[in-house]
């Protein structure tokens, strides 16, 4: 009897045994810790590696967050010359109208483009938004068109933009993942980071010929003066859409974006973006391949003017890793041995890649430096002779 106990005690305890394990297993293939919100990612600034998911291509309300877009099609227009930061816009009635977080612009009232894309970027002005899209593409609809034209060139499948502000409107959604994305391709414009880092301004609004006020403004992403080394990027919020922030930082020699979506409280929104951050900070570090415009090597020019051209690096190329991991990434330059003249500044000769346990994690052109033209007959003439002598 005593036998047959002990059996059924031992057979017990291999099931709890068993029981346990599997609980531990199952404990350390999860995440690592939850967010409260509806859904959330952490991400690489620069090679948009996924460090944390939640639901990221749910389709949710983006309030404000909208913005991110609206802000990167200006700073682009503005960096390819079809507009300028001192061009002066005028204020229409529709703009004027549109109430929630603004400037108070008045209809037929004029401000730069520059003063417009600060109060979004500082005050998440709705008036501004409206007011420099129908600059840009003469009415809202049409600029609405051309931010869901750039959405699906930056690949954001999740996402369909009904308006410039993120005011509540049908059919108009987001996901977490496609916020990373147009966030990372705005922080690539150095220029915006001038608007995104301001903490306080003022602005003078008003018609001039009207008594004018200052306006003093305050930045609703709050950790823009709490968290070291935040710049960027937006916050927002609407009944619907709860409480949103994408929130970007620099440390360590990389950069970092936290989105939030569906946040019960503004409190709450801006604490799990600091969880993200300080996870990503304290378990990744970066491994850095090369600098854009980073010499690479040289190559020998067939036919041309000059014998020889510099090669470098198209852009950035890096990607982060999990700290004591660096030593597993490897790099892979590919590069051909010689170049035919003519040819532009910029044309592609080769690339790099970033490999880590045999799979690429990312890959940047290499390009040449600058212009060659094809040499002349009297351009090998001289060459022939100064060679023999």
């Amino acid at each position: 009897m005593k036998l047959k106990c002990s059996k059924i005690m031992a057979f017990c305890l291999c099931l709890t045994m068993i029981f346990v394990n599997s609980i531990t297993i199952s404990y350390s293939n999860s995440e690592e810790f939850d967010v409260d919100a509806r859904t959330a990612i952490l991400v690489d600034g620069t090679s948009g590696k996924i460090i944390y998911e939640k639901n990221i291509h749910d389709k949710l309300p983006p309030a404000s967050v909208t913005k991110i877009m609206t802000m990167l099609l200006v700073i682009e227009a503005i960096d390819n010359g079809t507009v300028a930061l001192e061009d002066k816009v005028l204020i229409s009635d529709r703009a004027s109208s549109m109430g929630g977080s603004q400037l108070y612009l008045e209809p037929g009232e004029e401000k730069t483009i520059e003063q417009l894309l600060k109060g979004i970027a500082v005050s998440s002005a709705n008036d501004a938004c409206v007011a420099i899209s129908e600059h840009l593409s003469g009415t809202e609809e049409l600029f609405v068109k051309r931010m869901n034209e750039r959405a699906q060139q930056l690949g954001m499948k999740d996402t369909q933009f009904m308006n410039t502000n993120g005011l509540p409107a049908e059919g108009h959604y987001t996901s977490a993942y496609d916020i990373a994305l147009m966030s990372r391709e705005l922080l690539k414009h150095p220029k915006i980071h001038k608007w995104l880092t301001i903490w306080m301004s003022t602005m003078s609004v008003g018609l001039p010929n009207k008594k004018q006020t200052t306006l003093g403004m305050t930045n609703t992403n709050k950790l823009i003066k709490t968290y070291p080394g935040a710049n960027g990027i937006k916050t927002g919020f609407t009944c619907d859409a709860k409480y949103c922030l994408s929130a970007s930082a620099k440390k360590n020699g990389f950069t970092l974006i936290a989105v939030i979506l569906g946040s019960p409280t503004s409190k709450i929104r801006f604490a799990e973006a600091k969880k993200l951050l300080n996870y990503g900070f304290s378990n990744y570090s970066i491994v850095s391949i090369a600098k854009k415009n980073q010499i690479i090597d040289e190559l020998f020019v067939e036919k041309g003017k000059e014998a020889k051209i510099n090669v470098i690096a198209k852009n950035d190329l890096s990607t982060i890793v999990k700290k004591g991991e660096e030593n597993t990434v490897h790099k892979e330059i590919v590069l051909q041995k010689n170049i035919k003249a003519p040819f532009i500044a910029g044309k592609k000769v080769g690339y790099i890649a970033i490999t880590k346990d045999g799979k690429e994690v990312g890959k940047i052109d290499i390009v040449t430096e600058k212009e060659i033209k094809a040499a002349s007959v009297l351009n090998i003439f001289n060459k022939i002779i100064t060679n023999i002598l």
